[in-house]
């Protein structure tokens, strides 16, 4: 359930799209150049002017206020998903909605299962615990309370993911880096509490998992507080990811603390999060898990809808969640292929939709559509003309309103907060190791609606300062 500098400008331009005036004047000498709205602070953190793009334009207007290298392919990190989201907005529909679909393998007689339970999924990204729980309560309504087979899981709706767990930064645990799959249960997400007690610190899970096993050795020490971080994690069968050992000291002073992470294989997640909640409904079910595909002739008992896409995306762009954002890319793949998806399929959506809309795709390279990669591009000329045709689209509202809001929610919830900028700016933020971004509208003090678009690729140490800089320098426009 997911994982939040900019470089030295010169005053002179370097290229011929570098600057652009704000319209063509009637004077016979050129228009002077905007002013530079970060030179001075980027000379003051020594960053290079080939590490930077940035867009800003005014949503009714043919040309930008201000561009810097808007040609420039750049890493775009998790403002990607602001291309994610409105395509598949725009393509799938506000009304969408994902399917869950639970069949019998085998006769019921009497409200007994004799064989195999089938849980297919297509992609649901919002398949949260309270929602698997409605559905489970919708399976025991048709009658079923006692299931004498396995759970099978069915996901084969997308492809296999190409990358593993861990295979980003070599973090696996970390939920940012759980991938989207089919049939994703709560995003495989298990959050450790630890509290102390009089002699030991206590560590459970939420939810708690039958089968997840916790090897408590932390120490309850009274020093300082270091916090949950400190906290050593070991899995020793990274195959299964059943059993986690935890060491090292927890301090008095830390209090209950919660540590959100992610273990098990998803079909293992799926398993032990049915297990207890077919448990809460009065079922019964002593199975293991598999995965299968779906045979011809299965019974279909039930099926869940997830909440409609219009609804999804909000969480998805406000908290950054990169599995929902995949499959929200490999969803939009439909357009462009048949099952099983891949994120090849999203990203020729992507371009399809692009193209249509005469929008350039230049240096576009999508390798997914979390902006959890090292191989993605855009340039920012791409990213603000899909933010200024989005404004003018039918679902513009669906879609703004998904977007944080400068100091007061999601991830940007404590950027410019007690500012008079607080308030005014819908945006999506975007970080990863030598990349900060942040991109969405900005309504100015003058009434004036801008979009804004800034990638910082390289030593970010002042990401943040320059990229609010330019929010603020817009806010005054």
């Amino acid at each position: 359930m997911s994982a939040r500098r900019w470089p030295r400008v010169l005053l002179r331009c370097a290229g011929l799209l570098c600057w652009m005036p704000v319209a063509l004047q009637a004077a016979p000498a050129a228009p002077a150049p905007v002013t530079h709205p970060l030179a001075a602070l980027a000379q003051r953190y020594d960053t290079p002017e080939n590490t930077l793009s940035a867009v800003v334009q005014e949503v009714g207007a043919k040309t930008p206020l201000f561009a810097l290298n808007p040609l420039t392919p750049r890493n775009p990190a998790s403002t990607v998903k602001l291309l994610t989201t409105f395509i598949a907005l725009d393509t799938l529909g506000p009304t969408h909605v994902w399917r869950t679909e639970l069949y019998a393998l085998g006769p019921v007689s009497a409200g007994v299962l004799q064989g195999d339970l089938l849980l297919k999924g297509y992609g649901d990204p919002w398949l949260t615990e309270e929602n698997f729980w409605k559905l489970l309560g919708q399976l025991r309504d048709t009658g079923l309370q006692d299931i004498r087979g396995d759970l099978i899981i069915d996901e084969t709706y997308f492809a296999p993911p190409q990358r593993g767990a861990g295979d980003f930064d070599d973090q696996p645990w970390r939920l940012y880096n759980v991938p989207a799959t089919a049939a994703l249960v709560n995003f495989k997400a298990t959050t450790l509490v630890f509290a102390p007690g009089e002699d030991s610190v206590r560590v459970s899970s939420l939810p708690a998992l039958p089968t997840l096993r916790l090897e408590n050795l932390v120490r309850l020490t009274d020093g300082a507080c270091k916090g949950v971080n400190a906290i050593r994690i070991t899995v020793p069968d990274p195959t299964m990811a059943d059993t986690v050992v935890l060491e090292g000291d927890y301090a008095r002073a830390c209090g209950v603390q919660h540590l959100p992470r992610s273990f098990m294989t998803p079909e293992g997640h799926a398993h032990a999060l049915f297990s207890r909640l077919w448990s809460q409904w009065g079922g019964s079910f002593k199975g293991g898990v598999r995965k299968a595909a779906k045979p011809p002739g299965a019974r279909r008992l039930t099926v869940g809808f997830s909440p409609p896409l219009a609804e999804v995306i909000r969480p998805l762009n406000k908290w950054s969640n990169n599995a929902m954002a995949d499959a929200l890319f490999l969803s939009m793949g439909s357009k462009a292929g048949q099952p099983p998806l891949t994120m090849a399929h999203g990203a020729q959506a992507a371009h399809d939709y692009l193209a249509e809309h005469g929008i350039s795709t230049q240096g576009l390279v999508l390798e997914n559509g979390s902006g959890l990669s090292r191989e993605s591009r855009i340039t920012a000329h791409t990213l603000s003309q899909l933010l200024i045709h989005a404004w003018h689209s039918r679902y513009m509202p669906e879609f703004v309103a998904s977007l944080s809001i400068a100091g007061l929610d999601g991830t940007l919830r404590k950027r410019l907060r007690g500012t008079p900028e607080q308030g005014w700016m819908h945006l999506k933020s975007g970080h990863l190791n030598n990349v900060s971004a942040v991109a969405g509208y900005v309504r100015a003090t003058s009434g004036r609606r801008f979009v804004v678009v800034f990638f910082l690729n390289g030593p970010t140490h002042a990401g943040h300062a320059l990229g609010d800089a330019l929010l603020r320098w817009t806010y005054r426009q």
